[in-house]
């Protein structure tokens, strides 16, 4: 059981761990140091229903619906370039006057916008129902399964909240408008690769 928790733990956390739409809305909210622990909770607790079906041998939903990674490639492809657009559009204007006194948006619209990069990522799913679903099969007896989801739902929870509440230690410098309009230049430009690589198929 301990190897399969520690495969779980170092699979799941090494998914995680790429830079992409998610984690960088995730780290913003972090620098500005609003609602943080509940979108960190609702990340972490998608990635674990995720985890849990692909264990479970969900992927094989997939396979009965073959459309369905297309179909939520162009739907995660027009969210991410129409919120790519934002940043580069918030980047243009600079009036982050509400931003540098630690305002944002409220918590329903951010969870609701965290929800979207999180369940209209077709990347997720591949990560979750495919990757970690496969590395879980070579688990047969119940419990070192359980144990591989548990631990492959710890990694989640750790890296979400680590990235969430570590991303103050960066606030000393995003104290100005030029560091958050190249932030936003930076999530932007992140958005639009995904985009683009979900379109060519290429993600």
């Amino acid at each position: 059981m301990f190897a399969a928790a520690i495969t779980g733990y170092l699979t799941a956390f090494s998914l995680i761990l790429a830079i992409g739409a998610q984690n960088a809305f995730v780290l913003r909210q972090g620098l500005l140091r609003a609602h943080v622990f509940w979108l960190c909770l609702l990340c972490a607790l998608s990635d674990a229903i995720l985890i849990t079906a692909g264990v479970a041998g969900f992927s094989a939903v997939v396979h009965l619906y073959p459309t369905l990674p297309k179909l939520m490639a162009l739907a995660g492809a027009a969210f991410l370039f129409v919120y790519g657009a934002m940043r580069f559009y918030a980047a243009w204007k600079g009036n982050y006057e509400l931003v540098l006194s630690g305002q944002s948006a409220p918590l329903w619209p951010t969870l609701a916008t965290a929800a979207a990069f999180t369940w209209l990522n077709p990347h997720v799913y591949l990560d979750t129902l495919g990757l970690i679903g496969a590395v879980s099969t070579q688990f047969e007896p119940t419990p070192q399964k359980i144990a591989f989801a548990v631990a492959a739902t710890a990694a989640s929870f750790s890296f979400f909240f680590g990235l969430g509440y570590g991303a103050r230690m960066l606030a000393p410098i995003m104290q100005s408008v030029r560091a958050w309009r190249i932030f936003d230049i930076g999530v932007g430009a992140v958005m639009w690769m995904i985009a683009l690589a979900l379109l060519t198929g290429e993600f």
